[in-house]
């Protein structure tokens, strides 16, 4: 799979203390949905970022799994 450089500078990496604030929960609890696989991220360093979309989608998949 390529990527184009526009791709990727289209993309806005969250921190983990950000993902947090946006979903209203502890980092501890975002730091669980990444090594559970449910929050995709990247890891730079010690690190993680989440891509916003992929908060987004997490986001409007939990609102249609609990309607």
């Amino acid at each position: 799979m390529t990527t184009s450089s526009s791709e990727l500078g289209d993309v806005k990496f969250l921190t983990v203390a950000e993902v947090a604030e946006m979903m209203r929960v502890s980092k501890m609890t975002v730091y669980r949905l990444v090594h559970a696989g449910d929050l995709p991220a990247i890891r730079f360093g010690r690190s993680f970022r989440v891509p916003e979309s992929a908060v987004a989608v997490a986001l409007k998949n939990h609102i249609a799994d609990t309607a």
